[in-house]
């Protein structure tokens, strides 16, 4: 069931269930907490899972002038609300832009980190400019927006198989405010690079990819997954940019694999 808390006097909501070592699940732009609902149902059995709506999604209040520093102060916030001390973030595509934030904001905090379709790149004068004409187009034609946007986001093998869940993703998405899509795509916009980030980072990083993501290139992950100490890599066939759904078996013991192998390595180290 989801809790909620007063950040900043506005309303985040966010999920707390099972027990053990914490994982926090970061959905992405146009997303909400229930797209983890399966992954958490199962990872919940073995850890303590946190969800979160992001600020403008699901039930969570807009923040205007949202930066991703402000976003994960956020995921700060709710941990704080539940006396978590520790956790692995796994964040998919603007989540994991969040993800990477709250990594260099509170490095003490992280065990782990999983890029789910994401990157450690800033955008491009390029894709700036490409975020300004959306916001244009969001702000003319919201609902057609999320009618193209969704179905680009998958392999187009999969686009028959998976058209029920494409609907429901496109339903989603379609709650998100005009404004909160808005503040969405400008804190993307204007977010810092992370490649240094990455090289430095001491905790073990997940990257999970997707040969066929017209979004992310593969050979942008796996140059990315080079730069950590320690980096794990898994680059899926027939996958576009939503491998939770479009591979969800793989993804999840795959990710489930990884965490509790960190955390057991960890406490190795504090023996």
């Amino acid at each position: 069931m989801s809790q909620t808390i007063i950040h900043h006097q506005k309303k985040i909501c966010f999920t707390d269930q099972g027990h053990g070592d914490v994982l926090v699940l970061l959905h992405g732009f146009l997303g909400s907490l229930h797209i983890w609902d399966d992954f958490s149902r199962i990872l919940s059995s073995h850890f303590r899972v946190v969800t979160i709506d992001l600020p403008g999604h699901g039930g969570s209040d807009v923040i205007e002038d949202a930066t991703m520093e402000s976003l994960a102060e956020t995921v700060k916030a709710v941990l704080d609300s539940l006396q978590i001390n520790a956790c692995l973030v796994v964040g998919h595509s603007m989540g994991g832009y969040v993800a990477l934030e709250f990594a260099r904001q509170y490095p003490q905090l992280l065990r782990g980190l999983c890029l789910f379709h994401s990157h450690g790149s800033a955008d491009t004068e390029e894709a700036k400019e490409n975020r300004r004409r959306t916001i244009n187009i969001v702000r003319l034609n919201h609902d057609g927006f999320i009618r193209q946007f969704i179905p680009d986001l998958f392999a187009e093998s999969n686009l028959v198989r998976l058209a029920n869940t494409i609907s429901s993703l496109q339903e989603m998405a379609g709650e998100v405010s005009v404004e909160g899509v808005v503040a969405s795509l400008e804190a993307m916009r204007g977010r810092s690079g992370s490649i240094e980030l990455l090289q430095n980072i001491e905790v073990p990083v997940l990257f999970i990819g997707g040969k066929d993501d017209s979004r992310i290139p593969v050979q942008k992950i796996m140059s990315q997954a080079l730069l950590p100490a320690h980096a794990e890599v898994l680059m899926l066939s027939n996958v576009g940019h939503m491998g939770f759904v479009e591979a969800p078996e793989k993804t999840l013991n795959v990710l489930g694999d990884f965490a509790a192998r960190t955390y057991a390595a960890k406490g190795k180290e504090g023996a």
